[in-house]
């Protein structure tokens, strides 16, 4: 049984009991009335219970009325679903149309319309709906753990994925399968939703906890946005079908990118090294045949869009310190030195 099957269980039970005690007509109404009010996250629960009360509220008022003025007739409930329903709808108040009608039609049974019977009406919607906010804010299964699960997997899907693009730039008839970025959309979008999820059930956090919350929402966000960055960057790498100096220095940053998906924080290591790349690509010979010409067009689109999947990273991470970075681009212009002097010189 999943966790909301016992939680409606709970809430139906407690339910039941108060509205027997206090001696409410007809009691099981409370029960129905806790079953539909049980939802997944503490938001929607208290948003929920607001939206029945208002609506069940409001569609009382509108029944009496339409009972007292026009009798207790079957075509009358119809009048007033034609009248309160788009009224509910309107005023945002849709998902609370099920709890109004169960307590219309109770009025209806009863064919009369007194103090008594409203205030029986509003304490059947307190016992029941009560009952489902509370059992909604004592417990909501946590989401934590799964979401460190889906980052890991997400993770290591573009570590893959960056390793079969450096291969590919080296060996342009490596054939890879792509199951990493499946792999990678299918653990995004449900980290996405355990995210809003777990964002929706931290309605009081403070300090760590409450930032804890945005993080996951933030960091699967960024995930999302830099997953059709990697889309762009291997329709540019389709076009490259030849080796060349360029390609194998371009392999490089994304070996070294690689390793960096899994940090922490924003390491800028690669954006260094694209600037270097960048600089050294300009003293390079032009290209002398169409071919050449299209496989390093192919590679420059390939840099920009790595450059936008970088500034995505930079803009929702978290930086490094002042040393570190430093240290970090000391590394890539010894890095990227040693690999141009590696390199073969381009055709003229």
């Amino acid at each position: 049984m999943g966790i909301r099957v016992i939680k409606t269980a709970v809430a139906a039970l407690g339910a039941l009991y108060t509205a027997s005690y206090l001696g409410l007509n007809p009691a099981l109404s409370a029960g129905l009335l806790a079953i539909l009010g049980v939802e997944v996250t503490r938001q929607r629960g208290l948003k929920s219970a607001f939206v029945r009360l208002a609506a069940s509220a409001v569609g009382l008022f509108f029944a009496s009325f339409l009972f007292l003025t026009l009798g207790f007739h079957l075509w009358t409930i119809s009048f007033f679903i034609l009248l309160a329903f788009p009224i509910l709808s309107r005023a945002g108040l849709k998902d609370g149309i099920a709890t109004s009608a169960v307590i219309v039609f109770h009025v209806y049974a009863r064919e009369e319309v007194t103090v008594s019977l409203m205030v029986n009406e509003l304490l059947l919607l307190v016992s029941g709906l009560g009952w489902a906010t509370v059992i909604n804010l004592i417990y909501m299964p946590k989401d934590d753990d799964k979401l460190r699960e889906l980052r890991h997997d997400a993770e290591e899907s573009f570590a893959v994925i960056f390793r079969a693009m450096a291969r590919t730039l080296r060996s342009p008839t490596y054939v890879w399968d792509g199951k990493e970025l499946l792999d990678a959309g299918r653990a995004i979008e449900e980290g996405i939703r355990r995210a809003e999820r777990n964002r929706e059930n931290r309605i009081w956090a403070q300090g760590r906890s409450g930032e804890e919350g945005r993080y996951w929402t933030r960091y699967f966000a960024m995930r999302q946005q830099q997953l059709e960055t990697i889309g762009q960057m291997l329709s540019h790498l389709s076009f490259v079908f030849e080796s060349l100096p360029q390609g194998e220095l371009a392999a490089e940053l994304f070996e070294l990118l690689s390793g960096d998906v899994k940090s922490a924080v924003y390491e800028g290591g690669v954006e260094e090294r694209i600037r270097l790349l960048e600089a050294r690509f300009k003293t390079m010979a032009l290209p002398v045949t169409r071919e050449e010409f299209e496989i390093r067009a192919a590679l420059f689109l390939l840099l920009q869009e790595l450059k936008r999947y970088l500034s995505i990273a930079k803009r929702l991470k978290r930086r490094k310190s002042g040393f570190e970075e430093a240290a970090g681009e000391a590394d890539a212009v010894a890095a990227v030195s040693a690999a141009s002097d590696d390199a073969p010189v381009a055709r003229k």
